[in-house]
């Protein structure tokens, strides 16, 4: 169950057992000589338990175990019972008391709430080891790292700088601006030092020697040419739709479900919620409330889930597939684009998939690629109603900005499930929560719904 794959994460229970071993060899051995040799297999064990805190492992374990928001419920549950988000959990719960002395976070906050979101943060200031993690949560890295370690694809080096997300940002925009500065400067001196070696390199005498002594400069400084990075394109989306959709797209009337049809146990009971045109709802609840659940409920439909007239629903899924993954990029936008291939291949220049990007198999594609091709194959039908779950996840900083301004200026109507405090504030208008298998709705973003719910 769950509190035993959490608990082996120390092998406490193991060094334990391996101990009550040697103390009865200890009792049995008359041979002063290997009582000896057990004595220090003992000790070597008892210091191996020091290491692993046994005489406050439990409290430690308990503290995580709180902190991460793991029911008493959900510790007596199979790992393969759990949803998504609450393997996510488990999973960096027994991470965190297994006590590595190097921890490698991918991605890590994508399944958690905000709750447990702050509780790992705190647990990570506090943590005397390293931790090196990738991740695209900007609210998240400000808040704990104290390096930043930036691989160029430009210079294919690395540069590591001081500070969290925001100290590196502001620090390498300044450096940049300053290698810009530089590179103006050298190529002027570049085309100088040409217009003297082309004036007077077929001249003769002390004119000569100095078109010859420019020459070798010119070439010193083209050997080490200034790089600096090209400007970043803005990917824009033009997500106008050609249809026009009810006033309510969405109506949902005493909707029950759960994860086991086979119990009672239901996780929301007597749903109703009207979704109005234009809406940018966020869903929130804690993990395992039924978020994702909803959502497929929805997708999937029924007597009590009716879309309104004219509605066309795009979804982007928390882990995005595609039918065939050896497909290239051009390949299966093709299978979407009406118009000749010169035409295609210019409308995914847009979606930054150039020269030989396009022929890259989709299974090689990053998260932030594969999000944008998703778009892209979207797009080609008319929809007025998107469902996004954890859109944000796996998909670097700039393709997240991209789709941040993107659905802003979507007219649509926009249902979605997110972790991500950056995104929900610049794109909700209202937020669902779920607690206590019934649903309350709020007016504005996530900052309004904490400030709403702290006063209550």
């Amino acid at each position: 169950n769950v509190f035993d794959f959490i608990m082996s994460g120390r092998p406490i229970n193991e060094l334990n057992n391996e101990l009550q071993n040697v103390y009865e060899e200890i009792s049995k051995e008359q041979d002063e000589k290997k009582q000896k040799v057990l004595f220090k297999k003992v000790d070597t064990i008892q210091q191996r338990l020091e290491y692993w805190d046994y005489y406050s492992a439990e409290s430690i374990l308990l503290k995580i175990i709180e902190g991460m928001d793991i029911s008493s419920n959900m510790l007596n549950k199979k790992i393969s019972e759990l949803s998504g988000g609450q393997k996510s959990k488990v999973a960096f719960a027994r991470l965190l008391y297994s006590k590595p002395e190097l921890v490698l976070l991918d991605e890590p906050t994508n399944h958690l709430d905000e709750k447990t979101k702050k509780f790992v943060i705190s647990y990570l200031k506090e943590y005397k080891g390293s931790v090196f993690v990738i991740s695209h949560d900007i609210n998240f890295l400000n808040q704990f790292i104290t390096k930043t370690l930036f691989l160029d694809k430009r210079t294919k080096k690395m540069e590591l700088y001081d500070g969290n997300y925001d100290n590196f940002k502001k620090l390498h925009e300044e450096k940049e601006k300053s290698l810009q500065k530089q590179a103006q400067c050298q190529e002027r001196e570049i085309e100088h030092l040409q217009m003297i070696v082309d004036k007077y390199s077929s001249a003769s005498g002390k004119k000569k020697k100095m078109a010859q002594d420019r020459e070798k400069k010119l070439e010193k400084l083209k050997a080490n040419k200034i790089e600096v990075a090209p400007q970043q394109k803005k990917v824009k989306i033009n997500m106008d739709m050609n249809r026009t959709s009810s006033d309510i797209p969405l109506k949902i009337k005493k909707v029950c479900f759960r994860y086991d049809k086979s119990t009672n146990d239901n996780i929301i009971d007597n749903l109703t919620l009207d979704v109005y045109k234009g809406e940018k709802i966020l869903i929130v609840g804690e993990n395992g409330v039924g978020k994702s659940t909803l959502i497929k409920e929805i997708l999937k439909g029924n007597n009590s889930i009716k879309l309104g007239s004219n509605i066309k629903i795009g979804y982007i899924p928390q882990e995005i597939e595609f039918e065939d993954i050896n497909l290239s990029v051009l390949e299966e936008a093709r299978k979407y684009f009406i118009g000749a291939e010169q035409y295609l291949r210019s409308a995914l220049f847009k979606y930054l998939f150039a020269g030989e990007n396009i022929h890259k198999k989709i299974k090689y594609l990053s998260g932030g690629e594969k999000v944008r091709l998703k778009i892209f194959c979207l797009i080609q039908n008319s929809y007025n109603f998107l469902i996004l779950d954890e859109p944000t996840n796996h998909i670097d900083i700039d393709t997240r900005e991209m789709l941040e301004e993107s659905l802003r200026e979507f007219t649509g109507t926009i249902l979605f499930v997110s972790h991500d405090r950056y995104f929900i504030n610049k794109i909700a208008t209202s937020i669902i929560e779920i607690k206590n298998k019934n649903i309350t709705r709020y007016i504005g973003n996530y900052d309004d719904y904490r400030e709403k719910i702290n006063k209550i």
